[in-house]
Parts: structure tokens; C-alpha cells; sequence
């Protein structure tokens, strides 16, 4: 190959290389900066993840996925929140306890030493909606530390298009670099307490 042809060949490749790589930190990635303690045991302050985006356009985020969605509050900023909720069922908080169409929810990941005491119940009374139950294409979301956290127990469940990525493993610091793994599970043969 003729030198000059052979330096066309390798700056199309680069271009190319570059050109994919672009689109992919656009539309596909992004890493996020965790700012504050909503989402303590799990994600600290400071700590970055990697979340996809791509992936939301052919999914919908299940129960347990933390996602990165714009402040109901504030477009500019983002919130870390896990997934609680899904479109059309019925979410009911008595004591502390979640509990989705009626059977309870086993969470993990939430720290036994930090006992829930804070917002406890949903809905409250004088909600818009007392039945609890998800409207299509909205989420209820949760920080994990629920004392400390603005979420959908206070600003409602949220769309879908609020929802920006998925957040896929944490990269920094570290030492507790990994997979976000935990997740919730319903607990079978459980039910809503009788006052409820």
C-alpha cells in the first residue's frame, strides 16, 4: 500500500474510533457523582458510578435499580435513588414496613442499626391519592436512608422520562469498587397488617 494511502486508511480509523466512542460517552454512559447521604449503607458521598443510558430505551428499570433522575425540585441537579414502586401496583408504608400489592418487602440493604423513623407511613393522610396505587409509566423511588432521604414519599412517584440512567457499578473509591448487587424481594405469604 502506498504511503499516503496507508495514512488516509489510519486517520479513517481513528476518526471512526473517535467518532464511536463519542456517541457511546453520549448516549450510552455517563459516570455520576454521588453528592450527599441519601442513599448511605449503599452509595456514600463522594463515591462515582457508572450508569448506562442506552439501555433504559429498550427496558424499564425493575425494583431495586438505583437510578439517576433530575430533582422534581431543581432540573439542574440529579437524585441517586433506588426503584420501590412499578407502574400499577399498589404501594402502602405502615411502620416502616413496605409493602407491595400487599405482600412485604425484604430490603437488604438498608443499614439494621439505623431504625426508620422518619416519614414512616405512606400516603399519608390527606394525599391525593390514598390507594397507593403507581400510576402508568411512574416509579416510586427511595433512598436507602430513609431518615435522610427526599423521594417519592415526598414529591410523588415519578415519570419515566425524569429518569436519566441506571446506575451499574461504583468505580470510586476503590476499595469498594463493584457491582451494585443488592436487591429487594417480595416476601412470599405475607399480607398487609390487619390495621391497615
Amino acid at each position: 500500500m502506498e504511503p499516503a494511502k496507508s495514512f488516509v486508511v489510519e486517520l479513517a480509523e481513528i476518526l471512526l474510533l473517535a467518532l464511536g466512542l463519542y456517541f457511546v460517552i453520549t448516549f450510552a454512559i455517563q459516570t455520576v457523582h454521588v453528592i450527599g447521604y441519601s442513599m448511605v449503607p449503599t452509595l456514600n458521598d463522594n463515591d462515582y458510578l457508572l450508569a448506562t443510558k442506552a439501555d433504559l430505551r429498550f427496558t424499564r428499570p425493575n425494583r431495586g435499580d438505583i437510578v439517576i433522575l433530575k430533582s422534581p425540585f431543581d432540573q439542574s441537579q440529579d437524585y441517586v435513588k433506588r426503584v420501590i414502586g412499578l407502574p400499577g401496583e399498589q404501594v402502602r408504608i405502615i411502620r416502616a414496613h413496605i409493602y407491595i400489592n400487599g405482600h412485604l418487602l425484604d430490603e437488604p440493604y438498608l443499614d439494621p442499626h439505623d431504625p426508620w423513623v422518619t416519614q414512616n407511613n405512606w400516603p399519608t393522610a390527606g394525599s391525593s391519592d390514598p390507594s397507593g396505587v403507581i400510576p402508568a409509566d411512574r416509579y416510586f423511588v427511595m433512598g436507602d436512608n430513609r431518615n435522610h432521604s427526599s423521594d417519592s414519599r415526598t414529591f410523588g412517584p415519578i415519570s419515566i422520562d425524569d429518569i436519566e440512567s441506571r446506575a451499574w457499578v461504583r468505580i470510586l473509591p476503590l476499595d469498594h469498587f463493584g457491582l451494585l448487587p443488592k436487591r429487594p424481594t417480595l416476601e412470599p405469604g405475607t399480607s398487609l397488617p390487619a390495621a391497615a
